[in-house]
Parts: structure tokens; C-alpha cells; sequence
């Protein structure tokens, strides 16, 4: 929490001392009591004593006070708020090694699944595009609010063969960045990127593109998919078959997400992999906000003083 006007922040040092003054008083009257009757006579005298009841408005007051000086110095905090629009752009690797099996029932199938379900976490106004990148990266689906679209995509997913990751988070970001609200503003962007691979494709080194999304300021995040032990049966002429152990690659995929300041997750298989989408609606579909709350401390100093008052007025029939 941080003040827009922290002078006023010296007022609390009068609190102890009106404390002080209180303790004060309170003794004084005691002592001035102890003149006129004999202590040990008080209890015939007066059936009951208030006991704490008497101080409980003072303790009240003072820190209804508390709450009024801190409004005074204007306390602001980052607030966690819904975001009302945002474009997130989904790029999918679609290479070979997507096909593997180690993520049921393969990893790009599982990937589909998690998307959908990503897609229900965000806001529904949010633009969602999707990027595919095999051994070229395209735009397949545009960046719209309409998840029909991004269905159909989803189903138009088919494996090819190399990686061009770089490329791939290249045309994410031109995406993000060429959408734009009813007012012609652009919105805040997040790119979403799902490989299980280094690159082996394409123009653009994937730290390359990196930087780039980090000159527009638009956070990479990267899931990393499979296991070490994903294997893909890649044919070769003759009708021979050879099988390929196609590990990820998180190393790449969690420097990318450091540089932009996205974040890197490991999804070794699809029960992971729809925690984390899960996650990630949630973190992007949040954003943080510079909030005032001098009225909330004002309305809670208040209702601190209107308590203090009602009470000594029920309990001893007078407004002190």
C-alpha cells in the first residue's frame, strides 16, 4: 500500500497521546473517588460497575480515528480486477511429435481438449486467435470473441512435421497486435504458446521472436508437453518404420516466458495439462489495478464513531 498524501500520516502520533490522556483521566477519577467513600464500600453503594464496557466507545473511537487520518493520507494498493478486454493469441505446435502418445490419447489431442477448456475460464469477451506452426507458422483462426471459431480451428488441426517455434510466436504477435477494440484502441495481449519440442524449422530463432514480444510488452506464456519417454513412428521408403523418442524442451520454452514475463509451465500429462489451462484463465483473465481507498477507510471511520456513539447511548443512556 502506498500515500498520495503521507503527510497526513502525522496526525497518528496524536492517537497514543489522546490514549495517554484517556489513562489519564481515568486514574484522576479514581483517586478523586477514593476522597469522598471508602473503596471497600463501593459495592454496596453501586450494585454493578461497567467494568469494560466503559472504555470499549473510547477504544472504538480511537480507532475509527485511525481509519479517518489514514483516508486523509489517500492509501492506494494494487487491486486485483477482472480485465474487460484482452486478445490471447493460442499457438500450437503442430510438428511430428505431437502425435505421440505418452499425453493421452496423443499430445495434440490433449492440447485441443485443454484449449477448449481454457477457453471457458476467460472472459467471454475476450479475442482468442490460434497460430498453428509445424514447419511454417499460419494464422488459422482469427482473434475474435466468437468460440465458434476457435472450434473450428481446433478441429482443423493436423500434424506436419518440423518446428518453427520463433516463427510461430512471430505471427502470434502480429495477431495480438493487429486487433483492436470498437474505439480503435489495443487491447492488453497474451500469447499462449503449447510445444513439446525445440526448433527445427522456420526463420526466426524462438529467443529472437522472444525479444520481440518483449518490445511490445506482451507476456509469452509456454507449456511444455509430453514426457521423456514420447515416442513417434516416423516411415521411411521401402515400408520401413523407424521409431523416435521426441522428449520436450522446456529449457527454450521457460527462457522465452522469463524474458517476456509470462510464465513457463510443465504439463507432463493431460490431467497437468488441464490444471493449467485452467490456471492461466484465470491469471490472464485478471489483471492489476492502482486503486484509491480513501472512501473505504472514510465509510469504515464512520461507522467505527456511529458504533461508539450507539453504544454508550444504549449502555449508559448518554452520547459522551
Amino acid at each position: 500500500m502506498r500515500f498520495a498524501a503521507p503527510i497526513a500520516l502525522a496526525a497518528l502520533a496524536l492517537l497514543p497521546l489522546a490514549a495517554g490522556l484517556y489513562w489519564l483521566l481515568e486514574r484522576r477519577r479514581a483517586r478523586d473517588a477514593a476522597r469522598f467513600a471508602n473503596p471497600a464500600l463501593v459495592p454496596n453503594l453501586v450494585p454493578s460497575q461497567p467494568g469494560w464496557r466503559r472504555h470499549f466507545p473510547v477504544v472504538l473511537t480511537l480507532i475509527a480515528l485511525t481509519a479517518l487520518v489514514l483516508g486523509l493520507a489517500r492509501p492506494h494498493a494494487a487491486v486485483s480486477v477482472p480485465r474487460e478486454e484482452a486478445t490471447i493469441v493460442l499457438a500450437i505446435d503442430t510438428s511430428r511429435s505431437m502425435v505421440a502418445t505418452d499425453v493421452k490419447p496423443t499430445r495434440l489431442a490433449a492440447a485441443q481438449k485443454a484449449i477448449r477448456a481454457f477457453a471457458k475460464e476467460v472472459p467471454k469477451q475476450f479475442r482468442l486467435g490460434v497460430v498453428s506452426f509445424g514447419d511454417v507458422a499460419y494464422v488459422i483462426a482469427p482473434a475474435t470473441p466468437k468460440r465458434e471459431v476457435l472450434e473450428a480451428a481446433l478441429v482443423a488441426l493436423r500434424p506436419g512435421e518440423g518446428t518453427a517455434l520463433g516463427d510461430g510466436i512471430a505471427r502470434s504477435i502480429q495477431l495480438a497486435r493487429g486487433a483492436r477494440t470498437k474505439d480503435g484502441e489495443r487491447p492488453p495481449a497474451a500469447i499462449l504458446v503449447l510445444s513439446d519440442g525445440a526448433q527445427t524449422q522456420g526463420v526466426l530463432q524462438p529467443l529472437q521472436a522472444a525479444r520481440r514480444a518483449q518490445r511490445f510488452r506482451i507476456p509469452v506464456y509456454t507449456v511444455a508437453l509430453g514426457t521423456d519417454e514420447g515416442v513417434v513412428e516416423v516411415p521411411h521408403p521401402g515400408g520401413l518404420t523407424e521409431r523416435v523418442t521426441v522428449p520436450p524442451d522446456p529449457a527454450t520454452l521457460r527462457q522465452i516466458s522469463a524474458l517476456t514475463r509470462g510464465r513457463f509451465y510443465a504439463a507432463p500429462d493431460g490431467a497437468r495439462l488441464d490444471a493449467v489451462y485452467k490456471e492461466l484463465g484465470s491469471r490472464i483473465g485478471r489483471t492489476t489495478e492502482d486503486r484509491e481507498l480513501t472512501a473505504a477507510f472514510a465509510g469504515a471511520g464512520a461507522a467505527l464513531l456511529l458504533a461508539a456513539l450507539g453504544f454508550s447511548a444504549v449502555v449508559f443512556g448518554r452520547i459522551p
